[in-house]
């Protein structure tokens, strides 16, 4: 993996990162291959049905199929740019 600049607040709990909307490799996942679709923290994480604020929770990575399908999440660090 490659060292990144810092993530910046988008607002809504969602970061920054200079891979939003192309494919990266996910290495937690035995090297699966999605599209990143968002850092942000994990709402389900949290108990409550009905979340108002920000989850206080570690941001993931969001990454959707290329072909589509389900979204999954990763730990930000786990991903690079697909080649």
């Amino acid at each position: 993996m490659t060292t990144r600049p810092p993530m910046q607040p988008l607002g809504l709990g969602h970061l920054n990162h200079p891979l939003l909307g192309h494919p990266v490799i996910d290495h937690a996942h035995a090297d699966r291959i999605g599209i990143l679709r968002a850092i942000a923290p994990d709402a389900k994480a949290n108990t409550p049905s009905l979340n108002i604020g920000i989850p206080d929770t570690p941001p993931v990575a969001w990454l959707a199929p290329v072909t589509g399908g389900l979204e999954w999440t990763t730990d930000p660090d786990a991903i690079e740019a697909a080649k």
